[in-house]
C-alpha cells in the first residue's frame, strides 16, 4: 500500500488535460454487454472502476482488451452467471450491471455493491422501475437477484431524482417489449453519454438530458463504435485545484456548459477565468471572497465538487456556508482539513469555513474518493509536507494523477507505507 507525499508552496502552472469520464464509463462499460457484437470505447480513463468492471465482464464470459484508453468488448460468450460479491464490493456502479443482464438475459444475480461511504444511498428506484418492468426482485443472502419471464415497458416515476436509477431502468428499457417512459429522470450529461451509447447499439431512445425519457424497445442491438465525454468533475478538481495554488491553469478537453455552476461561483469568488471551445484558464487569484453554495442535482452545483470546493474556500476572505442536499455524510474530509489548520466548523448537513486560514502539511487520510481530491488540493496549498493515505479511493477517479500535477510543477509523489504505518492505517 501507497502515500502520497505532497510538499506545499510550489505555486502550479502550465497545462493538465482531462481523461474520460469515469461517471460515464462505470454504465457504459456495462452496457456493452446489451450488444450482440463487440463494441469499442475510446477515452476511457485508465483507473481502478475500469479495471474492475472489466474484470467483472471477462467472469460472466466477456471477452475484453483494454488498451490505451481503448476498451473492446466482445459479448458474445457472456452467460448470466451470478456476481455475488467480491469484485462487486470494491464497486458501487457495479449495480449497472442488474439493468444490463436484466435486459439481456432476464435475470441476473449481483452482490449489494460498495464504493465510497457517503450515507444512505438506497436503491430502491431501481428495484422500483425493474419491478415496474416486470422483473421479480429478492435480497437473497446479501444479493440481489432478479428474474423475468419477460421485460414490458412502463410508465416509471422516480420518487427521488437519481442518476443510477435512470441509467439503470434505461439498461434495462432498451430490450423490453413496448414503450417505457421514466419521469423525472436524472439530466446529467453522463445519461446523454449512456444514452447515445445505446441510441448507436441500435437502441430507441428519445429525451435523454430532459426530465422524461421515452424508450421504444428493440429485440436486437449490434456493437458499435464510441468515444466517452470528458470528465467534469475531474474538470472540476482541476479547476478549483487552479484557483486554490496556481499561477496560470489551462484545463484542456472540457466542455465548459458542464462546468457553468462552477465557473459560475468561482467569478463569484473573484477568480479570473477564460472559457474557450474545450478549454478554461484559471488565472492568478490573490484574493477571494467568501461565497455559500447549496449542492443540487445537474445542472446545480455538483456533490462531488463539494469537497474540493470547501478546501478552496479556507482561501477566501470571511465565512462561506456549504451545504449537501445530496449526501449526509460527505463532510468527512472536515476533520482532516482541520490537522491542517483549517478552521471549519460542521451543523448538519451544512459546513461553516472561515478564511483566510493558512493550511499546515499533515498526516491525513482519504475517506473517499471526492474527499482524497480535497485533501491533495490542500496539500498543495499548504506549507511543508502533507502525507495522503488512502490512495485505493483516488485511484478510483483521477488516472495518472502524479504525473499530471508533477507536470504543472507541483513536488509530489507516492511512496510505499512501512509496516507501523499500516498498522496505524488499519487501527484509524
Amino acid at each position: 500500500m501507497e502515500k502520497l507525499k505532497i510538499e506545499g508552496g510550489h505555486p502550479l502552472k502550465g497545462t493538465i488535460k482531462v481523461s474520460g469520464a469515469k461517471n460515464s464509463a462505470v454504465a457504459l462499460i456495462p452496457a456493452t454487454i446489451l450488444a450482440d457484437s463487440p463494441t469499442i470505447i475510446e477515452g476511457l480513463p485508465d483507473i481502478s472502476d475500469v479495471r474492475t468492471l472489466q474484470e467483472l465482464l471477462e467472469e460472466i464470459g466477456g471477452s475484453v482488451v483494454f488498451q490505451d484508453g481503448e476498451m473492446r468488448v466482445d459479448p458474445s460468450g457472456m452467460v448470466a452467471m451470478p456476481l455475488p460479491s467480491g469484485r462487486v464490493k470494491k464497486l458501487r456502479a457495479s449495480y449497472y450491471l442488474m439493468g444490463a443482464m436484466l435486459g439481456r438475459f432476464k435475470k441476473a444475480a449481483i452482490g449489494l455493491p460498495g464504493g465510497c461511504h457517503l450515507g444512505p444511498r438506497p436503491i430502491d428506484q431501481h428495484i422500483k422501475g425493474f419491478e415496474a418492468l416486470g422483473a421479480k426482485v429478492t435480497n437473497e443472502q446479501g444479493a440481489i437477484y432478479l428474474r423475468a419471464d419477460e421485460l414490458i415497458g412502463a410508465r416509471i416515476y422516480l420518487d427521488v431524482v437519481s442518476v443510477g436509477a435512470t441509467i439503470n431502468i434505461m439498461l434495462a428499457a432498451v430490450r423490453a417489449k413496448g414503450q417505457t417512459i421514466i419521469e423525472n429522470a436524472a439530466k446529467e450529461p453522463e445519461i446523454i453519454d449512456v444514452a447515445t451509447l445505446l441510441n448507436n447499439m441500435g437502441a430507441r431512445i428519445k429525451g435523454a438530458g430532459t426530465n422524461v425519457i421515452r424508450i421504444d424497445g428493440v429485440e436486437e442491438m449490434s456493437g458499435t463504435q464510441h468515444t466517452i465525454i470528458p470528465d467534469r468533475i475531474e474538470a472540476g478538481t482541476y479547476i478549483i485545484l487552479g484557483a486554490a495554488a496556481g499561477d496560470g491553469v489551462t484545463v484542456e478537453n472540457v466542455i465548459p456548459l458542464h462546468m457553468e455552476s462552477l465557473i459560475s461561483k468561482l467569478r463569484e469568488m473573484g477568480v479570473p477565468i477564460t472559457v474557450e471551445d474545450e478549454s478554461i484558464y484559471i488565472g492568478k487569484s490573490d484574493k477571494l471572497r467568501a461565497v455559500d453554495i447549496k449542492t443540487l442535482v445537474y445542472p446545480g452545483f455538483p456533490t462531488d465538487l463539494q469537497q474540493p470546493f470547501t478546501t478552496l474556500l479556507t482561501r477566501a476572505e470571511g465565512s462561506s456556508v456549504v451545504t449537501d442536499t445530496i449526501y449526509s455524510a460527505r463532510f468527512k474530509h472536515i476533520d482532516e482539513l482541520r490537522r491542517m489548520n483549517a478552521n471549519i466548523k460542521t451543523e448538519g448537513r451544512s459546513a461553516i469555513v472561515y478564511g483566510v486560514t493558512k493550511l499546515q502539511g499533515a498526516k491525513v487520510k482519504a475517506s473517499d474518493l471526492r474527499a482524497g481530491a480535497s485533501l491533495v488540493i490542500a496539500g498543495l496549498m499548504a506549507e511543508g509536507i502533507t502525507e495522503v493515505t488512502g490512495l485505493d479511493h483516488i485511484d478510483r477517479g483521477y488516472s495518472d494523477l502524479v504525473e499530471k500535477l508533477t507536470g504543472l510543477g507541483a513536488v509530489v509523489w507516492r511512496e510505499k507505507m512501512t509496516e507501523e504505518e499500516l498498522d496505524q492505517v488499519k487501527n484509524t
